[in-house]
């Protein structure tokens, strides 16, 4: 492999880019611009006005990889008690794999709350908020295989190479926090089936892209590699970013038009050296109580909430948690696996919920759970399977969660059939998720575009609508 000289500034700046401690500071770049009467640079992650007046502010998005079976968890179907071990009515049917008989839940529901809505009982707390939330038990998507269900519940289309949500919400609507990025993910570890890509800003700029943020590891000084700058002082680094921004403005001035990805390059830059004071403080979850920590637990997913909580309290406006990585609720030979993963999600979700309620934040924030799709009533029978007790994935009906941010609580919404394999009242489609998110958040779905190789693309593509009677 040979090494060639950058031969540009913009060349140059590109090969260097990846420096996080060494440039940014639009701050003190804004400073000294302001001080000698010169025009500053519009950050790109500034608020933007909505289309109409909003009702949440925030998105946190609790991502459950792997596929949690809606018959074991949130949508109960006492027929599938009844015809255990029974054939499916109208003959045996494959999915991705060879299956066999309707198997029962070998978890127990009960009845929650003033709603009285059923919740497994392998979620004992999330049914104890159960009427802070809506359960949509309906929802379908496209494909029942995980990479390209990831792809539609993430950004919107079953392909890679869209935007992300949290992408498309940052470029939509900016971010409260200067200090921070906009779009945060976190993961104990790089999930390995998809990974970036589904969080990925595409041809969006590259400033609206996620940051990932591992919740495995507990030493905030060490979450993020090379954030603080350890061979130059405050005042060197404000000469350098000072040089940066005049080489910068030279530039801009013999171009007709600006170049995105080196002004994108450059907000990078400036929000890295932002977060060397900020996010290691946002980051430290010593800073919450012990009674708090505990209330948490200490799985990486616990940690993963209870840093979202504190993200979205310092005004960052999307969080997506994975639960960990590759596909963890994946259960194909045995659903009793889904009740150890429960134990780890069931408290931190609940007291994510709480915690927002007592700090004045859940009306303003949703809280998104979901997975890539859900799994068969029956169980599945071929592949590397001994036990023959568990189930494969199901595209055509299952539920998600929706919780805070004007949308109502109590409510179960949409059904499935009898045995919960397809969803047969109040369909909601992936794009309907969104166009409803993105509504609670003040924008009209069709209207946030972005005009890329020709045609003006948008997160729900060219479908989409606003299911208005999970709404406040």
């Amino acid at each position: 492999m040979s090494f060639r000289a950058p031969q540009t500034r913009r060349e140059a700046l590109r090969t260097i880019g990846g420096g996080f401690g060494m440039l940014g500071l639009a701050s003190s770049i804004s400073s000294a611009l302001a001080a000698t009467g010169e025009p500053v640079m519009r950050s790109a992650l500034d608020v933007r006005p909505t289309h109409f007046p909003a009702k949440a502010k925030h998105v946190i998005f609790l991502f459950m990889n792997g596929g949690i079976s809606q018959v074991d968890t949130f949508d109960p179907k006492p027929m599938l008690t009844k015809y255990d071990g029974h054939p499916m009515p109208g003959g045996s049917f494959t999915t991705e794999a060879k299956t066999g008989n309707l198997m029962r839940s070998p978890f127990t529901f009960k009845k929650y709350g003033q709603s009285g809505i059923e919740v497994s009982e392998i979620f004992p707390k999330i049914g104890e908020s159960i009427d802070d939330i809506c359960v949509i038990r309906s929802v379908q998507t496209e494909v029942p295989n995980h990479e390209p269900s990831l792809f539609m519940m993430n950004t919107g289309v079953f392909q890679p190479g869209r935007p992300a949500m949290g992408a498309w919400l940052t470029y939509g609507l900016g971010t409260e926090n200067q200090n921070l990025p906009g779009f945060v993910v976190l993961c104990p570890e790089m999930p390995n089936v998809v990974g970036p890509p589904l969080w990925n800003s595409s041809f969006l700029p590259a400033i609206y892209q996620g940051t990932y943020v591992s919740t495995k590891e507990k030493d905030p000084k060490k979450l993020i590699q090379f954030l603080k700058n350890t061979e130059m002082d405050g005042v060197t680094q404000r000469r350098q970013l000072d040089l940066v921004n005049q080489l910068n403005r030279l530039n801009m001035d013999g171009q007709a038009d600006a170049d995105p990805q080196l002004e994108a390059r450059i907000q990078s830059m400036e929000i890295a050296y932002r977060m060397q004071t900020e996010a290691p403080q946002v980051f430290d979850l010593s800073k919450e109580s012990p009674k708090t920590q505990e209330r948490y637990g200490t799985s990486d997913f616990g940690r993963g909430c209870l840093m979202a909580l504190r993200l979205v309290e310092k005004g960052v406006r999307t969080v997506q948690v994975y639960f960990d990585k590759g596909n963890p609720w994946d259960h194909h030979e045995d659903i009793q696996v889904h009740r150890q993963l429960a134990n780890q999600s069931d408290q931190p979700i609940a007291a994510l919920i709480q915690d927002l309620k007592s700090r004045g934040l859940f009306d303003e924030t949703i809280v998104f759970m979901a997975s890539e799709f859900g799994r068969t009533p029956v169980n599945q029978t071929s592949g590397n399977i001994k036990l023959q007790a568990g189930r494969d994935h199901n595209h055509l009906g299952f539920s998600v969660l929706l919780a805070g941010g004007g949308f109502k609580g109590g409510l179960a919404y949409g059904q499935t059939d009898d045995f919960g394999f397809r969803a047969i009242e109040n369909k909601v489609q992936v794009h309907d998720l969104h166009a409803t998110i993105l509504h609670q958040l003040g924008i009209d779905h069709e209207k946030l575009t972005y005009r890329y190789s020709g045609r003006d693309f948008r997160l729900t593509d060219v479908a989409g609508r606003v299911v208005k009677d999970v709404l406040v």
